[in-house]
């Protein structure tokens, strides 16, 4: 022993070291994670006393003692006294009151604070991801529905900030439609690393007992065990794949809050907010602020903030059990989750409730020329003209059309005619009626029929397919539901068992 240590008359905790590490830690574990602790304290008795390491007796002295502490003990009504580590220790503690020192210290056997850590976490995040999950299918379904309801009414789709073409506001909802697809397979994919159960690793290695770690997975229904300890232990890629994805999401998601808001300017116009999300100035009666936009959009950001941040605290640690991944990073990570769920549910709201104005959609189409680009497919196809050639003349008619501040259908025809006999040296086939036909909104839309387009034909299958992506979400999420409920049923009817000597 060094001079320091023998030296050493100070005791655990250090009043700083309680007040700024244990109280927090405490009222953190026992606000999030105690439920969890219950039944992790419950699926190991269970598989000790299955796998013959505690006897009968020593089973039903304990359940009988875990039964009466979730009875009797309310976490939320528990306060920090500062004689133990932690809320674990205190439970603990409660147990062997009631049970003696000697038996109620046998739960204990084959595991440790480290694979008890990692377990409990994931199970405070797993139903954190599926009621995330659950809002973004009602987002989805909500984007389905809109898009199939508006599958004709044309908008102005903008590049670089300008009007480039029409297509339909069903097809752009696809787009976001499709984006959301992937962002929850993504997120999905990040559940299924969360849903192996890292207990029976116990400190690092397994342990010397013949415990069954398929049972204890089973009983707090998990997917399956992790399989390599050491990983059960260091592999923290449930935390960073979890957030990671989350902060995907949202970055997504905040881009078309963009256009929304964009598009519900005064000088722009085409969506139009119901007045129930709109708030007037304070001053100026005749100002409609469309204010859910702002809100989505900045707190998108801070979903993602938070979960970058959570990514970022586990940056350059160690491969191993750390604190860093632990309690107080996952209290950090259940806050993006509050956000999240208001993002969502707010997002839907606006979603379902937005009109195109159809007014403004065909005064910005008209001053902007935005169907010139079919008059150039069209030379092509119809003239056989080179596209660059075609390309040429539709400049020349767009750039007369907007400087008599005409619409193209109606007004562009003489320009089309003196561009092209310019260009070509003879006069074009088509006559008013055909060239008007040929550059309106509906026909650019109707002849981009390829698969993607917002042609009726081309996106009906889109829609069709995300309905059955849709679907595919639900089933999923009701076969995670009916596992847990099965877990859940079964490790209640033990539980009452063995505390029966059974």
């Amino acid at each position: 022993m060094g001079f320091l240590q023998a030296n050493d008359r100070s005791h655990f905790p250090d009043p700083v070291y309680r007040e700024t590490v244990l109280r927090p830690l405490f009222d953190g574990a026992r606000h999030h994670h105690a439920d969890a602790l219950r039944r992790i304290d419950r699926a190991h008795l269970v598989m000790l006393v299955e796998t013959g390491i505690l006897d009968a007796a020593q089973g039903a002295a304990i359940a009988g003692a875990l039964l009466a502490m979730e009875r009797e003990i309310d976490p939320a009504g528990l306060a920090y006294g500062g004689d133990v580590e932690d809320y674990f220790f205190h439970m603990e503690g409660e147990l062997k009151a009631r049970t003696g020192a000697d038996t109620g210290g046998r739960l204990h056997t084959a595991r440790s604070r480290n694979d008890i850590d990692h377990t409990f976490l994931k199970l405070g995040l797993m139903p954190r991801i599926d009621g995330l999950l659950a809002a973004c299918r009602q987002l989805l379904a909500a984007l389905i529905e809109v898009a199939t309801r508006d599958r004709d009414v044309l908008i102005v789709a903008y590049t670089h900030g300008q009007p480039a073409q029409p297509t339909t506001h069903g097809h752009y909802l696809a787009a976001m439609i499709e984006v959301l697809i992937r962002d929850m397979e993504r997120i999905e994919a990040a559940r299924g690393i969360v849903d192996l159960c890292p207990m029976g690793a116990a400190a690092i290695t397994t342990s010397g007992f013949p415990i069954s770690r398929e049972r204890v997975a089973e009983l707090l229904g998990f997917a399956a065990p992790l399989q390599n300890s050491y990983s059960c232990i260091a592999a923290t890629d449930y935390l960073s794949s979890v957030y990671s994805a989350l902060s995907l999401l949202f970055l997504h998601l905040g881009r078309p809050v963009q256009d929304f808001q964009f598009w519900s300017s005064f000088e722009v116009g085409q969506l139009y907010l119901p007045n129930g999300f709109v708030q007037i100035s304070s001053i100026m009666p005749q100002k409609r602020n469309p204010v859910p936009f702002e809100h989505l959009r900045h707190l998108s950001g801070q979903v993602v903030g938070r979960s970058r941040a959570v990514v970022d605290v586990m940056h350059n640690t160690p491969f191993t059990d750390m604190t860093d991944s632990e309690a107080e990073t996952h209290e950090m990570g259940y806050q993006a989750f509050d956000v999240a769920h208001r993002v969502l549910d707010l997002l839907t709201a606006t979603i379902r409730a937005g009109r195109i104005d159809p007014e403004k959609v065909a005064v910005n189409l008209s001053r902007s020329c935005a169907t010139i680009t079919e008059l150039a497919d069209w030379l092509v196809r119809s003239e056989q003209l080179s596209f660059r050639l075609g390309h040429e003349i539709a400049a020349d008619v767009a750039r007369a059309v907007v400087a008599m501040a005409g619409d193209l259908p109606t007004d562009g025809y003489a320009a089309f005619t003196a561009a092209f006999e310019r260009h070509v040296g003879r006069a074009p086939k088509a006559g008013a009626a055909e060239f008007a036909r040929m550059v309106s909104p509906e026909h650019f839309v109707a002849i981009r029929d390829r698969l993607g387009g917002p042609a009726p034909a081309a996106l009906d299958a889109a829609l069709a397919s995300y309905r059955t992506a849709l679907a595919g979400f639900e089933a999923r999420a009701a076969g995670i539901a009916d596992r847990q409920a099965v877990a859940a049923d079964e490790l209640e009817r033990r539980i009452q068992d063995i505390a029966k000597g059974g």
